[in-house]
């Protein structure tokens, strides 16, 4: 991948990966983006994996020819991507680290080195001259970590921005669903819970004139960057991308899910836009989680189960509270055979999250939907599909 004569572009893709940070599902992989710049002086924006430490040392050889590294920029501590750090400390003994005070102070926690008298330490506004190309730095903390920071470059007018703009994916892919699935998957489950850290940082970068996005996984980005920002944006103001529905469930022995299919197919009847429907017992979590901060709506439909509500979907609701799940309206149907229970411990989850309107009715069925049960269910349809 070309950025510029200057820049280049050094990172790896791992296509070995089984489970991104142990949690995350990754069948087409993932990159590790590590960048050079080439001036006076030669600045490396961060490093890759420890995975990818011998593949990433070529690419970082073949592209300096001969030359030496005056500058790492370390933008991120996580292993991911300072996973090579000690290995560019071995290859350039007089290179020195740039990063700022929480990056120095973190940096004993991951490595045994003494790195005294090889730092340069950063703090918002500062910049960097490594001749032609300026390095100007800004604080993102909790974008996704304490430490995070960006970098602009003025002359080109590129972003290093981390972890933001990322997605899951090799950059070898072509992904036939674009470029917001995956980042969309990437940013709910990561970074998704620090949302005003993220608008923050959009404040900052409306600021700046980019022309280019260099992030830390998956593509850079080149061409219509509002939409990329806008996109953004919306994500990180808990505002739904589309109307929609999901209809997740937690079925035990598959009546529930029938339950939920139909409720599904009464609101295809009604004109709803788009429903989606997944089960939680079998499908990847994060894709749920995705769709439900994607769509303006959701129907949670589970049995009851130890006096709650089945595991799975205690699970699932446990990561919507975590990931600050907010600004959404939501229907409830539950199973229960002899004591329904799930209904009020959904409810009662749903309540601690901000801004969820919990519909009417709640609908509660005993084992199997009956025809006597389609008068609720369609009740419900009804206000889900007003709402």
């Amino acid at each position: 991948m070309k950025i510029s004569d200057a820049v280049k572009y050094i990172g790896v893709d791992d296509k070995d990966i089984d489970l991104f940070e142990s949690q995350y599902v990754v069948p087409e992989g993932v990159s590790y983006n590590s960048y050079l710049i080439l001036d006076d002086k030669v600045a490396l924006m961060d490093t890759v994996d420890a995975r990818k430490t011998a593949e990433w040392e070529k690419n970082l050889l073949e592209a300096l020819e001969g030359r030496k590294v005056d500058y790492l920029v370390v933008q991120h501590l996580e292993p991911d991507h300072a996973g090579s750090i000690q290995r560019a400390l071995e290859l350039f003994p007089e290179m020195t680290l740039v990063g700022n005070a929480k990056t120095f102070n973190m940096f004993p926690q991951f490595f045994d080195m003494d790195i005294e008298g090889r730092t340069l330490t950063v703090k918002e506004g500062d910049s960097l001259s490594l001749g032609s190309h300026t390095l100007s730095f800004y604080m993102a903390p909790m974008v996704h970590w304490p430490e995070v920071m960006v970098t602009y470059e003025s002359s080109e007018k590129i972003l290093f921005s981390a972890d933001g703009f990322g997605k899951f994916g090799a950059l070898d892919y072509d992904d036939p669903e674009g470029w917001a699935c995956e980042a969309r998957r990437y940013y709910f489950n990561i970074v998704g819970k620090y949302g005003a850290p993220v608008q923050a940082l959009l404040k900052k970068a409306a600021g700046l004139d980019i022309q280019k996005i260099c992030p830390l996984h998956g593509p850079v980005l080149d061409e219509n960057l509002e939409y990329y920002i806008n996109t953004y944006n919306t994500w990180s103001s808990y505002q739904p991308e589309d109307k929609g529905v999901l209809v997740a469930y937690a079925s035990i022995h598959g009546n529930t899910g029938v339950a939920a299919e139909r409720f599904a197919e009464m609101l295809r009847a009604k004109g709803v836009e788009k429903v989606v429907v997944s089960d939680l017992a079998r499908e990847d979590m994060a894709e749920v989680i995705e769709d439900a901060f994607r769509y303006d709506r959701m129907v949670l439909a589970a049995a009851s189960y130890d006096g709650g509500v089945f595991p799975c979907m205690q699970d699932f609701l446990n990561h919507l509270q975590s990931k600050a799940y907010q600004n959404r309206t939501v229907g409830i149907i539950e199973n229960g055979s002899w004591g329904p229970t799930a209904g009020r411990t959904m409810k009662g989850i749903l309540e601690t999250m901000k801004n969820v309107t919990i519909l009417d009715p709640m609908v509660t069925i005993r084992s199997t939907m009956k025809e006597s049960d389609v008068p609720a269910f369609e009740a419900l349809a009804d206000a889900v599909a007003k709402a």
